[in-house]
């Protein structure tokens, strides 16, 4: 299971003008903001855009300095692999050690949606446990035993939720790399990427060449 909420994506005008640096040519530059606020690139801009992040990492660099932020929630497997990409990304955790005990254990605060009957049973006897201990740690804060065994008991299906920034870029990275991952949560990842404004002409750019 993965969620991602309350995605903002910044600096488009900053970042085409910076495109525009090297030729001096920003008297070319045909963007606008329509009502809502939104930066809409023009035919010029787009057509810029488009060459450069086909060129390849070292012609694309405005593409770093479009910037994504989000609130995507996630079992700790995923995070796990996410780790991985430590360049260009920011993230704040919701915090396992010092929240852990502060709300009941169940079912919905693991991912679970691949897990069969037996492994339904045997996740919510964990469950079970986890919450016997939690109330023992919430009866006395000095119970350090039932607090460890909070920690090192608790499955990597349990689902943390990290407000990430990163930028296009990084998002190519991942999307090339993971869109075909066996895990369902890439893929749920993946999609959203491609909902992210122009994410067809700047970050789907192995499909084809822009005519």
């Amino acid at each position: 299971m993965l969620t991602v909420e309350r995605t903002s994506v910044m600096n488009f005008e900053n970042a085409i003008r910076g495109a525009r640096n090297p030729l001096n040519s920003w008297g070319r530059m045909d963007s606008v903001y329509d009502e809502n606020g939104e930066y809409e690139l023009g035919p010029n801009d787009l057509s810029l855009a488009m060459r450069l992040a086909h060129a390849g990492s070292d012609h694309r660099k405005f593409l770093r300095q479009i910037i994504v932020c989000m609130d995507v929630t996630a079992p700790m497997y995923w995070w796990k692999e996410f780790d991985t990409y430590k360049v260009g990304t920011v993230a704040n955790s919701t915090s396992t050690m010092h929240k852990i005990h502060a709300k009941v254990f169940e079912r919905d605060d693991f991912s679970h949606d691949h897990m069969d009957e037996d492994g339904l049973k045997a996740l919510d006897a964990v469950i079970s446990y986890l919450e016997s201990e939690r109330l023992k740690f919430i009866e006395d804060k000095t119970n350090k035993q039932a607090w460890y065994n909070m920690i090192q008991m608790l499955p990597s299906s349990y689902n943390q939720m990290r407000t990430i920034t990163l930028n296009y870029e990084v998002l190519i990275n991942m999307y090339y790399a993971r869109r075909a991952h066996k895990l369902q949560e890439w893929h749920t990842f993946c999609d959203w990427i491609l909902t992210l404004p122009y994410a067809k002409e700047l970050i789907q750019v192995k499909e084809e060449n822009p005519e």
